[in-house]
């Protein structure tokens, strides 16, 4: 092992031999040193829910996964992704970065989502490359990238490097009849509850995986079930909870976006009763599908435990990002920079954290990966995240902690009108009934968001009025008043400036943590 590494945390298992302790020693540190560079570190799983909010009580269904991962560990009450859309944030999970660094910028082939320029750039330094060097037994399961699989992406053939068992989603979120890549070879699925449906094969096939490990070898598994992501397929015993469930109509819902940028001016408030329907009923569909992913971490919880293998393996619980649901009468949706959209849970539990812990300290979705590596004992490589591990494990390592952080979101738009909303003219896209429309290429922003100090979010407009949005949390939680107008120059100087560093920031500029005037 070279002793430029990092030191993992101390792995807890059980030991005994029938050897003299001298030749058992030597036995074990040449197994170290010969078989597993990583010998000694403890195993890691992350669970990677999809589209779960936790403003508007996304965690609420998710009863045994508090109890098992937030009460045994801590839960990060200040979690945010740094780019509210699956894959640039997904793409942030895997490598680290901003997204102005890894150049995924929404959900299509054209925004560089599993792209062949992905493929051939940041995927091949992404988490599960670094892993394999410290011979983790590496595992996916799920919905990888939105564009995975397809034709230009490669189809099913193409499995990322650094993963040794693979059984990814080819294409988005599906509960029934998809496909997988099952380490590169397709594996169709049809519409059988027990044989198919997505979160249970998931949870299956992990389970398959730890039956099968190598004892002595640690393992890394991630886990990416489809919920609480559109089509809400729910498993047949939970189509019937929450019926009386609506979303909740307090703070943002149902308000005027009308101090606000372009796209969020143009919903018709108040919302019309159809759409209140339509999110009333996505809400509930949300909720259910998430009772299955409940049910994948009570029983993921109990195999560790039962395998002995639970005290010395860290379990992550996070989402990719946050979710709406009326909010400034958007029916549902995300990509926008409010905190309804932006913060996720994330909860972890493992050797050294110590159960019940609320961490108020901010943290990234582009700190899991120097995070998990941290933990591996791996050498960090250059990251814009930074490791959070002496947040929660402060007896394991010290670091420092971010007082602010950037978001960033490329809009999208199509080059013309959609047919069922003529009038709304080009450059939007994913409307929703009554013409609602989610995304626009003006929708392009830039934010600071700091918690240390001053509780406040600074956000820059890629667009033709240069708009500027300003909030003061403390005051005004639910973003309702834009005080852009209100503040002292010299602090919306000073914000402009960080958010100038930010958006060119890479690697360790990106902890700088200092916002001049503040």
């Amino acid at each position: 092992m070279a002793y430029s590494e990092r030191t993992p945390p101390p792995r807890h298992a059980q030991t005994g031999s029938s050897l003299c302790p001298a030749v058992s020693l030597l036995l074990v540190l040449f197994t170290c040193n010969v078989r597993y560079a990583a010998c000694g570190a403890s195993n890691i799983v992350l669970i990677l829910s999809d589209d779960q909010d936790v403003e508007l009580g996304g965690m609420t269904p998710m009863k045994k996964t508090k109890l098992l991962i937030g009460d045994a560990g801590a839960t990060f009450s200040n979690a945010y992704t740094a780019t509210a859309l699956g894959c640039p944030s997904r793409s942030s999970i895997l490598t680290g970065n901003y997204p102005h660094n890894h150049a995924v910028r929404n959900d299509s082939l054209a925004g560089n989502c599993s792209s062949p320029l992905w493929q051939k750039g940041p995927e091949t330094l992404a988490l599960p490359v670094y892993l394999s060097k410290r011979k983790y037994r590496t595992f996916f399961a799920g919905k990888y990238l939105e564009q995975y699989g397809t034709k230009e992406a490669g189809e099913f053939a193409h499995v990322p490097p650094g993963w040794d068992l693979w059984h990814a989603l080819v294409g988005d979120t599906k509960y029934y009849n998809y496909s997988l890549s099952v380490n590169g070879k397709e594996e169709k699925h049809g519409d059988s509850y027990e044989k198919d449906y997505f979160t249970d094969l998931i949870l299956n096939r992990s389970l398959e995986f730890l039956d099968k490990r190598s004892l002595g070898q640690p393992f890394f598994m991630m886990l990416s079930p489809p919920a609480a992501h559109a089509p809400w397929t729910a498993a047949p015993q939970y189509q019937k909870e929450f019926s009386d469930v609506k979303a909740p109509r307090d703070g943002s819902f149902n308000k005027p976006g009308k101090d606000k940028h372009w796209l969020l001016r143009q919903p018709p408030n108040p919302m019309a009763g159809s759409s209140m329907d339509f999110l009333d009923d996505a809400y509930r569909k949300r909720w259910q599908t998430l009772l299955s992913v409940d049910d994948m971490v009570e029983k993921l919880v109990k195999k560790l435990e039962d395998l002995k293998e639970l005290n010395n393996t860290y379990i992550f619980y996070a989402s990719d990002n946050g979710f709406h649901a009326g909010q400034f009468s958007l029916p549902i949706d995300k990509r926008q920079l409010y905190e309804f959209d932006i913060r996720v849970p994330l909860m972890v539990r493992g050797p050294g954290i110590a159960p019940k812990q609320i961490v108020k300290a901010p943290v990234l979705n582009i700190d899991l990966a120097p995070t998990i590596l941290d933990i591996s004992g791996s050498d960090l490589p250059i990251m814009d995240g930074q490791s959070f591990l002496s947040q929660m494990a402060p007896s394991l390592r010290s670091g420092p902690s971010r007082s602010c952080f950037l978001v960033e979101h490329t809009g999208e738009g199509s080059p013309v009108p959609d047919p069922a909303c003529p009038k709304l003219g080009c450059g939007l896209s994913h409307c929703l009934p009554n013409c609602v429309c989610e995304d626009s290429y003006n929708n392009t922003y830039a934010c600071v968001r700091t918690l240390v100090g001053i509780n406040l979010q600074y956000c820059e407009f890629s667009d033709n009025e240069s708009f500027v949005e300003v909030y003061n949390l403390t005051s005004d939680l639910s973003q309702l008043v834009n005080i852009v107008k209100k503040v002292d120059p010299a602090l919306l100087q000073a914000m402009n400036q960080h958010l100038i560093k930010l958006q060119s920031c890479a690697g360790s500029s990106c902890h700088d943590n200092g916002i001049n005037g503040l």
